[in-house]
């Protein structure tokens, strides 16, 4: 059997390969300490638009367990309030938001779907006036 197809297997349920990147990378969901932590004393308090689930528990301690990879950008602006105690209010997913406001998008730097300006080159520039000499 080769490496790929037991990589791609399935033990009681989840992907072996799910399962190495959960113990052994903290950008994939969630670290070991976070996984026992949310199962011990882990109170289950909402989800957001992404599939990110978020938790307190008795001592009012809020953490995030990411839908696939890490990114603090993927947290809503509702979520973000209320993750660093700005608001106790848990957000609702169907509050209405106004025709102006745009959709929550997680950041794109570093990736293929970052912004990239147009460059304008010193030939383009047209000069509306003549250099003195």
């Amino acid at each position: 059997m080769s490496i790929d197809k037991l990589y791609n297997q399935k033990l009681c349920g989840f992907k072996i390969k799910m399962f190495f990147k959960t113990i052994f990378t903290w950008w994939n969901k969630y670290t070991i300490g976070t996984f026992l932590k949310t199962l011990f004393s882990g109170i289950y308090v909402g989800k957001d638009i992404f599939g990110n689930k978020y938790y307190k528990n008795k001592k009012d301690e809020r953490w995030v367990v990411y839908s696939g990879e890490v990114e603090a950008t993927k947290i809503t602006s509702e979520w973000y309030l209320w993750m660093h105690r700005t608001t106790d209010k848990i957000p609702d997913n169907q509050e209405t938001k106004y025709s102006w406001q745009k959709k929550h998008i997680e950041n794109k730097t570093g990736t293929e779907n970052s912004y990239k300006p147009v460059k304008i080159k010193k030939e383009q520039i047209k000069k509306k006036y003549e250099s003195w000499k």
